[in-house]
């Protein structure tokens, strides 16, 4: 950080006064681009409904953080400086009220959008006193003695508005685009014949850029979220997320039912992939699909199935267990082959096949990478979730009496951010 210098005996100038106030805004400016980032970036500014209950919501005090010039006027005596850049940070101290009007046409819902920008200005206006350089003992009140006001601090605070969307049938109104220059905060929503804004009228825009973590919470090594699917779903990417890592398991292959001659092979296992995906923006929806456990054959015909795929969006993919070409519910001892395979990961992994039937005991299910296998009984036995084959099933003591198979394990998908 520059520092000024000055010497005995010097007549201080104003000046003086001026750098150490810029210098150190510079200074702070850089350690919180260094920390914060370029983006804009909220902290605080809660929104919540009045006490007791109106159509009026309150705004709490709280910060917003933006890239922006040095000064884009002059700071006092010190030139304005429009060419460098820092991280300028506003702030309110005292709550902000925001009154609301709910629709007047029955069956009609509005939104409105509470939005916030970087306002800096010049405050404090004053009538200053000077003194007289030919005569200091005659004083001045303004420069040059012409009783003009003069403003006497540089304000940097957080400026909210509210912007109305069009009232339209309740579930098919729209939240109105944020302005240029500022940044989305909350979204406000009433319908016709509301007299009062409760908690649950008020949503967090998703592509507000709160702070979501402290230091404290922070710890090393550990994920801050985690969301875990085991049935087909969609990701809503949280604020102030910008990346994840997924694990996927494909699902695994059922096995077949033995006959009166012949027992069943085991189910291969699915595959398994691991990726970091980067680039995200808060409020992005990825849809998720887990690949299901195969279909269990039986006794009474129905034919074993293949495991089904799992996937996170277009970014990556495990595939599940197959069935073994030459298995049919004739010949079902074949163990099951090719296992699932992982796609586009950072890492990817294969399965392992199913097992195939000997005399008169069914095959060991084939397990997925990390995930579990199955030991054979009697009756098929189910795959171990996730991505497990099932195991076949045998022909019993007297190698006469057929048994159904079993459902492979189903996928899973697991995001951390």
């Amino acid at each position: 950080m520059d520092r000024n210098i000055v010497y005995p005996g010097e007549i201080p100038l104003d000046t003086d006064i001026l750098s150490i106030n810029r210098n150190t805004m510079v200074a702070l400016g850089f350690v919180m681009r260094a920390t914060l980032g370029t983006n804009v970036t909220l902290d605080g500014l809660s929104c919540s409904p009045t006490i007791p209950a109106s159509l009026s919501v309150q705004v709490g005090p709280g910060s917003l953080a933006q890239l922006d010039v040095v000064d884009r006027v002059p700071y006092g005596s010190l030139p304005a400086d429009i060419t460098n850049q820092l991280v300028k940070m506003g702030f309110n101290l005292t709550p902000q009220e925001f009154g609301f009007q709910p629709p007047t046409v029955a069956g009609d819902s509005v939104n409105y959008l509470i939005q916030a920008s970087l306002q800096e200005s010049d405050q404090g206006l004053n009538v200053l006193p000077y003194y007289n350089a030919s005569n200091p003992s005659q004083p001045y009140s303004g420069p040059s003695n012409s009783g003009l006001p003069q403003a006497t601090l540089r304000s940097q605070t957080v400026q909210l508005q509210s912007k109305s969307g069009v009232p339209s049938s309740t579930g098919t109104q729209l939240t109105p685009v944020q302005d240029q220059g500022w940044v989305g905060l909350y979204v406000v929503t009433l319908t016709y014949g509301q007299t009062t804004i409760l908690s649950g009228d008020i949503s967090v825009l998703p592509t507000a850029p709160f702070v979501q973590w402290k230091l404290p919470q922070l710890r090393p090594g550990f994920a801050s979220g985690v969301e875990t699917f085991i049935a087909n779903g969609t990701f809503l990417v949280p604020a102030g997320v910008t990346q994840v890592e997924v694990e996927l398991w494909g699902g695994g292959s059922g096995s077949f039912a033995s006959t009166s001659i012949a027992p069943s092979g085991g189910g291969s296992g699915g595959g398994y992939a691991r990726k970091r995906i980067q680039g995200l923006s808060a409020g992005q929806v990825i849809a998720v699909t887990v690949g299901g456990g195969g279909a269990a054959g039986s006794t009474s015909g129905s034919t074993a199935g293949p495991g089904g795929t799992s996937t996170f969006g277009q970014f990556v993919s495990a595939t599940g267990g197959s069935l073994n070409y030459l298995a049919s519910s004739a010949a079902p001892q074949f163990g099951a082959t090719p296992p699932g395979v992982g796609i586009n990961g950072d890492l990817d992994l294969t399965g392992s096949a199913g097992q195939s039937a000997m005399l008169n005991q069914g095959g060991m299910g084939g397990g997925a990478p990390m995930g579990g296998s199955q030991n054979s009984g009697t009756t098929g036995v189910a795959g171990t979730t996730p991505g497990g084959g099932a195991a076949g099933a045998g022909t019993g003591a007297n190698s006469q009496t057929p048994y159904d198979g079993a459902i492979g394990g189903g996928g899973l998908v697991i995001v951390r951010w």
